[in-house]
């Protein structure tokens, strides 16, 4: 491998986030495991027909900055529905729909991408055996109420199919190179101080670190699992699907990755990815 392949990955993201988790530490460093969330309900007035729901970060019931893994059940439909505030959308597993009520269904499989706007009609369905995402918003709390109370903020809705999804390397920004950590940029800026989201995708066999300077820095996977470790921990995590871990400040993250391995990424600061 070339000097030039092993050249670090500079990415400029950026995040507004509140602070809360389920594995809490005393320094500037959180991990989260999948399979110790606590579910509830998304929507706790329609009980079990209505979606599950974890938070992973802050806490959708007050007015905060939260990510959560929400799960649908296999042929989930909603009614038309709004919500009181806009939210992010990365399908981790399974078939996910999400536009206007009268829209053709356009399946969004594991990987893609939407944006729902506060004060629009829409419904979303779900069809497949085991159907989950990363839901995030920068502000609460998460409320479902009637279409008949619909408004127009302003926004337009994104949804970004997993195949129109545009991924780029360092090295080369039009071809990307398998064996190179690879990002594509979803929304906001990239400039530091400013709030931005983009997926990061590491090779199988990847092992390597991610180095940042971030006030606030939040990584979801959303495909395959890691080892993580840093200079803290005494034996090395294993974060599955649908783990978190985050920093702020100066910090270093250790990542190997047996197979490939997408990541969610929202910060506000500058991280580099270097292997070996």
């Amino acid at each position: 491998m070339t000097f030039k392949s092993l050249a670090s990955i500079a990415i400029f993201c950026a995040i507004l986030a509140h602070h809360t988790t389920a594995k809490t530490t005393a320094s500037q460093w959180n991990i989260v495991k999948s399979d110790e969330l606590q579910w509830g309900y998304l929507n706790p007035l329609r009980g079990d027909k209505s979606p599950g729901a974890a938070n992973i970060w802050g806490d959708r019931t007050r007015d905060s900055a939260t990510g959560m893994l929400v799960r649908f059940k296999p042929d989930f439909s909603s009614p038309p529905h709004i919500h009181n505030i806009s939210y992010r959308g990365v399908v981790i597993e399974g078939m996910i729909h999400n536009d206007d009520p009268k829209a053709k269904k356009m399946w969004m499989p594991a990987g893609s991408f939407w944006t729902q706007p506060a004060g629009e009609s829409h419904v979303t369905a779900a069809k497949a055996a085991k159907n989950l995402i990363y839901l995030e918003i920068d502000s609460g709390p998460y409320l479902v109420k009637p279409s008949a109370d619909e408004f127009n903020n302003g926004e337009a809705p994104i949804n970004i199919h997993k195949s129109n999804i545009v991924w780029q390397s360092q090295n080369d920004p039009v071809f990307v190179n398998s064996r190179e950590p690879e990002t594509a940029n979803l929304w906001g800026s990239t400039k530091r101080g400013e709030l931005g989201g983009s997926l990061v995708k590491l090779p199988a066999g990847f092992k390597g670190k991610m180095l940042v300077d971030a006030k606030e820095f939040r990584v979801v996977v959303v495909k395959g699992q890691i080892l993580y470790n840093n200079s803290e921990i005494r034996k090395p995590e294993t974060l599955l699907t649908g783990s978190y871990f985050d920093s702020r400040g100066n910090f270093s993250h250790q990542i190997t990755s047996p197979e490939e391995t997408i990541f969610y990424v929202r910060t506000n600061g500058i991280y580099r990815i270097t292997q070996g």
